[in-house]
């Protein structure tokens, strides 16, 4: 393989697809460029990078060019981080990105990220300039997470115990994850541990799953723990029905001061559905037309501009509330899991730039890569509200 240095990026057409690079080249390449030499030596060829992970020639195969098109790439992320950071965090089935924004937003620099689905990992490097590592449940994708670090977080599977899942629990592997995590804190003691799951999580099995994770946090890795309940409608200013708990952790030698932690107060909700919703007519696929077989139905029930419905199976139901029901990863498994809204133009499915919006995401800069509606529907419903989060990490900071 050539390996001629490359002093400038290169124009974007001179360039191999950034595709060719396989995910695990990507999550090596754009951490390290990210998290150690950041952006002051992003002239660093390949055969540099192997000789400082003594990486062998089998591993990172990609062309010289394909590698500065992915230096292209991580330019244009509207979400980088700054050199200018006050505490650290790793980002553990970090999904789109939700916890990462938030931290980043209250001057916290993301030191490692793991997320295993390839189209959330799109959007995260899209709008981070970073590729997330694959599977944490793999010792070598462990091995990569830096020695140190501040704050752990992790959004970790809700789908074992959630209602709309099959709430099987730890007899689902994805409920096990959780046990990926606590091997992470076991090894590298972080000040902090910020998880976030479903409201079921406290009462799956009848409760006895969620004690099983707080004697993994106080009694086996010595962990102080706080934990809450809290609504994105009630506590984020944003008018969306999203329960979730919130559990933070403080390692007690580290943080003397936890005794001081407390979770955000409920504020006032000032914000309505409409500075959610787009304006103007969406594309076509989102419609009900008129000889759709379930639209007589949607139009008696669905008649009022200033609320968001659901259907199920046989009517539609108002949020009387006039708040987004809770979105869900349903939402990108087709039919009508997609909340309904009448607009100027008639009956639809919210947009799924609408939907990023109801979970705190910036839409004037986040970037919805160019897939499938289904995929980003059901990222947005994985997804947490950002803006929730960062008013618990707020929080957090305090006490640091």
């Amino acid at each position: 393989m050539s390996q001629k240095k490359i002093s400038v990026i290169p124009k974007r057409e001179n360039f191999n697809s950034v595709s060719t690079i396989n995910s695990d080249e990507k999550a090596i390449l754009t951490a390290h460029f990210s998290n150690v030499y950041l952006q002051k030596n992003k002239t660093k060829t390949l055969t540099d990078l192997k000789e400082i992970y003594n990486i062998k020639e089998k591993t990172i195969t990609i062309a010289e060019e394909a590698y500065q098109h992915l230096l292209f790439e991580m330019d244009k992320a509207p979400f980088k981080c700054s050199e200018d950071y006050k505490f650290t965090f790793i980002d553990l089935f970090a999904g789109i990105g939700g916890f990462r924004l938030a931290l980043q937003n209250i001057g916290g620099k993301c030191t490692y990220t793991s997320e295993w689905e390839r189209y959330a990992q799109h959007t995260y490097f899209a709008n981070y300039g970073e590729y997330p590592f694959g599977d944490i449940t793999k010792d070598e994708i462990k091995n990569f997470i830096p020695e140190k670090m501040d704050i752990v977080c992790a959004g970790f599977p809700c789908q074992a115990f959630s209602i709309a899942g099959h709430q099987k629990g730890f007899s689902d592997t994805r409920g096990t994850l959780y046990f990926d995590i606590e091997q992470i804190i076991l090894k590298h003691q972080p000040k902090v541990v910020f998880l976030e799951n479903v409201k079921n999580l406290i009462s799956h099995d009848s409760g006895n799953t969620f004690q099983t994770i707080l004697n993994s946090l106080e009694i086996k890795l010595g962990y102080k723990v706080y934990y809450e309940v809290l609504n994105t409608a009630t506590h984020a200013n944003i008018p969306q029905n999203r329960e979730r708990i919130f559990i933070v952790a403080f390692n007690p030698e580290k943080v003397p001061d936890y005794h001081s932690f407390q979770f955000p107060q409920k504020i006032k909700l000032t914000k309505t559905i409409h500075d959610f919703l787009e304006k103007g007519q969406q594309d076509k696929d989102l419609y009900y037309s008129p000889d759709h077989k379930y639209y007589p139905e949607l139009s008696k029930f669905i008649t009022s501009k200033e609320t968001i419905y659901q259907w199920r199976r046989v009517y539609a139901r108002e949020n009387k509330n006039k708040l987004c029901p809770t979105l869900t990863a349903n939402m990108g498994t087709g039919g009508h899991n997609v909340p309904l809204i009448k607009d100027d133009f008639g009956i639809r499915k919210l947009t799924p730039k609408e939907c990023f919006a109801f979970q705190g995401f910036p839409m004037n800069k986040f970037i919805l890569p160019s897939i499938s509606k289904s995929k980003l529907y059901m990222q947005a419903g994985n997804s947490v509200t950002t803006t929730l989060i960062e008013k618990i990490a707020k929080q957090i900071i305090k006490v640091l």
